[in-house]
């Protein structure tokens, strides 16, 4: 009797001190899925999308500062506090609202309001309005303004400057370059004093942050940024597994704390280091039958309600970016990038101001 209270003692302990594999690892393949056509980001479409950024960087109102003031002389109207991105209802909404314009102009030269398009750039990111932007981040109640989802946003930004051969947009790198390398230092001084990441669904999400700055990094030739990224995404994502993205989505998420986390991996890590991390971390997404449901939008003109179509946008760029780097391990999850992508795309035009200020670049980095 006692041998086998020993043994059921054993078996017991056993269970208790094993992790249960997460309910979204044994995903069953599903050969009848439906099939969703890839969205095309067309010249009709380009036009579409060039509408929502055209009608916000110079809409000033309504706003949402964000900042904190010292005294009374901080206070100020937003395009005194921010002449370069007073638009968009926040400052990284304006940031990814220039950059969705500079996105659509290089692969649509003959975009509708391409003229248009080329004038606000130019009035916005003049080397002066740059320059005050530059001062406020340099206020003392400045120093973790917009980080880092603000701050990646204005490194992409930058990065599509840069790797565009055209006049103009050689002139706006120039201009952006003070407020582009002042962010570009703050990375290099945060990061080594971030303890621990930080894995929400909305802004300050830690991989996200560093996804974009890689990109920058790498376009730019700043080697030493890059190593501070590489070395930080391992040091806070090598060891995870079994990421529980069942959880997913959060009410607010407009990104996922579990594609996020792959998409800096695939970026930061050589591929006999990836595919065992990524078998470790999320193993259900290796099956050709893998689901993840879409996350759906109840009401759009609540501003915080609507960051779920955001989601399906970051989920979609996520996984056609894992797909175009490895299509023989992973090429299965297309079909579910469409569909993510193929959800929320028709609620754009015409959106309320509460998602059309900022969905659209979510929408063009997906279908680019």
């Amino acid at each position: 009797m006692k041998y086998l209270q020993l043994i059921a003692l054993a078996l017991l302990l056993s269970t208790c001190t094993e992790p249960a594999a997460a309910p979204e690892n044994d995903a069953m393949p599903n050969p009848e899925a439906s099939q969703t056509p890839r969205p095309t980001l067309d010249l009709k479409a380009a036009n579409n999308l060039a509408d929502l950024p055209l009608s916000c960087i110079q809409h000033e109102y309504p706003n949402k500062l964000g900042q904190t003031i010292a005294g009374p002389e901080d206070l100020g109207e937003p395009s005194a506090l921010h002449p370069a991105f007073y638009g968009c209802f926040d400052w990284h909404s304006a940031v990814h609202g220039h950059w969705s314009l500079v996105a659509l102009l290089k692969d649509f030269p003959n975009l509708a309001r391409a003229d248009e398009a080329r004038k606000m750039l130019t009035q916005n990111l003049s080397a002066a309005n740059i320059a005050a932007e530059v001062a406020y981040f340099n206020q003392p109640t400045a120093k973790s303004y917009e980080r880092t989802y603000g701050w990646a946003w204005l490194l992409k930004l930058d990065e599509e400057l840069l790797t565009w051969d055209d006049p103009m947009a050689r002139q706006l790198h120039t201009n952006l370059q003070p407020l582009t390398e002042l962010i570009a230092q703050r990375y290099l001084d945060f990061l080594p004093k971030l303890n621990y990441a930080i894995r929400t669904g909305e802004h300050p999400n830690t991989a996200f942050g560093l996804a974009f700055a890689y990109d920058y990094a790498l376009a730019a030739d700043k080697p030493v940024l890059l190593n501070e990224i590489s070395e930080t995404a391992r040091r806070f994502y090598l060891e995870d597994t079994n990421c529980p993205i069942s959880w997913e989505p959060g009410g607010y998420d407009f990104l996922s704390p579990c594609l996020e986390e792959i998409d800096i991996m695939r970026r930061v890590l050589n591929p006999a280091e990836f595919h065992p991390w990524l078998q470790r971390f999320l193993p259900g997404l290796a099956q050709p039958g893998y689901q993840l449901a879409v996350g759906e939008v109840s009401d759009r003109t609540d501003g915080k309600l609507v960051h779920l179509d955001g989601l399906n946008f970051s989920r979609a760029w996520v996984l056609y970016g894992l797909t175009e780097q490895y299509p023989d391990k992973y090429g299965h999850l297309e079909n579910l990038a469409n569909a993510h992508a193929a959800y929320s795309l028709p609620n754009l035009v015409g959106d309320s101001y509460e998602g059309g200020h900022w969905l659209g670049s979510f929408a063009i980095y997906a279908m680019r």
